[in-house]
């Protein structure tokens, strides 16, 4: 039993015993609340002062059993606080529950579930890009890092349902299963498209058939490091000028090209305008994918196709002139 625990469950004990003191002296002597209170907790503290009127035999019968366990209580709590005060451990719960607070405040957030060397990787480009995450991993000894780096963490199995809801999964908007067991991702899977039916899913599958359980598990994207990194080294030698341009303009990675998504507002000056119009406003930019809705997403949408609000638009291009397309696209530019 851990040092936190016995301190927890000794509060626990002292207030039920306060309850029940004040609750006997209500019954057995008649007193008001505020007076049974008075007697329980000089009782217990065994501070002496007087009786708030005189007890009858059963009262005094009350009061003694009352002093015995009250000491016993005391002593424990009194052990359990020192203990945890010379471990350190006092600190450690004041910063989870600080760790706590904080999670509950996001909205919108990532939760990535597994933090091996796929997981990692994950959380590294999240950060990056100041996207809110949270991580689950249940290694404590990974604790230690996750604070020195300032990241939002609960240490636990996010096989556990109750895990998962202090990650905040109701309230995120994306969850990455990134454990190195397929059965463990299924499972967590299903939990969290049990728990927040609209949440995106993207899940690391081992095995084609970890894969299509994936898929059947609810997930909306299923991923093999594997097979993407064996496509990659295949690609880079059959077709090596396609993978530099594809490193060059990956999303946020570009030193001077990058890839980008904007979405349009309502509102925006864009609305009803040709996307060959904002294209040639905007030399340095091309439009290389649009989604409307529930609608495919349609690659190199013709020139003539006139902006709607809530486009979803896929771009490359210059920084600068991504930067203006989005201020362009925004409901403040209008």
């Amino acid at each position: 039993m851990s040092p936190a625990y016995r301190l927890r469950a000794a509060i626990g004990g002292l207030v039920l015993l306060i309850a029940v003191g004040t609750a006997g002296y209500v019954l057995i002597e008649g007193m008001s609340f505020l007076d049974a209170l008075f007697m329980t907790v000089t009782t217990v503290s065994t501070v002496g002062y007087r009786e708030v009127q005189p007890l009858d035999t059963a009262g005094r019968i009350f009061t003694m059993a009352l002093i015995v366990f009250g000491a016993g209580t005391a002593l424990y709590l009194l052990t359990a606080t020192a203990q945890v005060v010379v471990e350190g451990q006092l600190g450690d719960l004041w910063g989870k529950a600080r760790m706590q607070r904080r999670i509950d405040a996001l909205q919108g957030h990532v939760v990535l579930c597994g933090y091996g060397r796929f997981g990692r990787v994950v959380a590294e480009e999240l950060h990056r890009q100041n996207v809110p995450t949270v991580i689950i991993d249940h290694n404590p000894t990974l604790e230690k890092e996750f604070r020195e780096g300032g990241a939002l963490h609960v240490i636990g199995s996010g096989l556990s349902d109750d895990v998962l809801e202090r990650a905040g999964i109701r309230r995120a908007r994306a969850l990455v299963v990134a454990t190195a067991s397929d059965a463990d991702n299924v499972f967590v899977t299903l939990s969290a498209r049990e728990k927040s039916p609209t949440l995106r899913i993207h899940a690391r599958g081992e095995s084609d058939e970890g894969l299509r359980r994936l898929r059947l598990a609810g997930a909306d994207q299923v991923i093999s490091a594997y097979q993407m990194g064996a496509q990659r080294v295949a690609a880079s030698i059959l077709r090596p000028s396609v993978v530099d341009f594809l490193e060059i303009s990956a999303a946020g990675r570009g030193e001077t090209i990058d890839l980008e998504e904007v979405r349009l507002e309502p509102g925006s000056a864009l609305v009803g305008i040709a996307i060959g119009e904002v294209e040639r406003s905007n030399p340095r930019l091309r439009v290389v994918a649009q989604k409307r809705g529930a609608e495919s997403i349609q690659l190199i949408p013709e020139p003539t196709t006139h902006l709607a609000a809530g486009d979803l638009l896929v771009v490359i291009g210059d920084r600068s002139s991504l930067e203006r397309l989005a201020r362009q696209c925004s409901a403040r530019s209008a």
